[in-house]
């Protein structure tokens, strides 16, 4: 082969090197859930003495923050919040009852999303409906679907924290369907109500504004 020919074969050679590492390192990724820091040390955070608890949110908003996932969320329209809650009692705190909500600044109200919603947003199915055959072969009634990848994602990164024992944090992220929204940031707030003390009592709500994430 002649010097010329080496060359001319050589790029498409290194592109399919490139393209096969690529793949190999994208199924070879697995999801990491961030370690959470005491809440406090947050920005976004809203601390109460007296209850000795303070809750923090930490939106992953950026291309950098999101690459710990292997799904694109935010190509789907969810906004993945990592909250962080963090007990600096000497009672456990129960969060068995807790409640999310997030409120944009247009005051549009978000529950997180389940599991089944995000299931559904990320498997675009498509059916067969309409379509006619010559012959009756089977035909599969939905394409696409979640890998089983992304689920354990889905599964092991949501909060699902029932507790907070004393001097410690429990964290996970919660995901809410931003989608027509251009700019859910600003103006936003967290709410979590339903955390309750050792002896059943409900805390104060808390208050979790967004505005400090983005101002820090």
């Amino acid at each position: 082969m002649s010097f010329s020919g080496f060359l001319r074969i050589r790029p498409a050679t290194v592109l399919f090197g490139v393209v096969a590492l690529a793949i190999v390192c994208q199924a070879a990724k697995q999801f990491v859930m961030p370690s959470a820091k005491p809440a406090k040390t947050y920005p976004a955070h809203d601390e109460h003495p007296t209850e000795n608890v303070t809750a923090a949110a930490d939106p992953y908003d950026t291309v950098e923050k999101a690459s710990i996932f292997t799904a694109h969320y935010a190509e789907e329209g969810f906004l993945p919040i990592f909250v962080v809650i963090t007990n600096d009692g000497d009672q456990p705190v129960s969060l068995g009852n807790m409640q999310a909500q997030f409120v944009t600044g247009s005051r549009a109200k978000l529950a997180p999303s389940s599991t089944d919603d995000i299931y559904r947003r990320l498997s675009h199915p498509t059916t067969n409906a309409g379509r006619t055959y010559p012959l009756p072969f089977p035909t599969k009634k939905v394409k696409g679907g979640v890998s089983k990848q992304t689920q354990e994602e889905i599964t092991n990164s949501q909060f699902t924290a029932k507790a907070v024992e004393p001097h410690a944090s429990q964290a996970g992220f919660m995901f809410f369907d931003v989608s027509g929204i251009s700019d859910p940031l600003p103006g936003s707030r967290l709410f979590l109500t339903g955390v309750r003390d050792a002896k059943g009592n409900e805390l104060l709500y808390f208050e979790i504004p967004m505005d400090k994430y983005l101002q820090k």
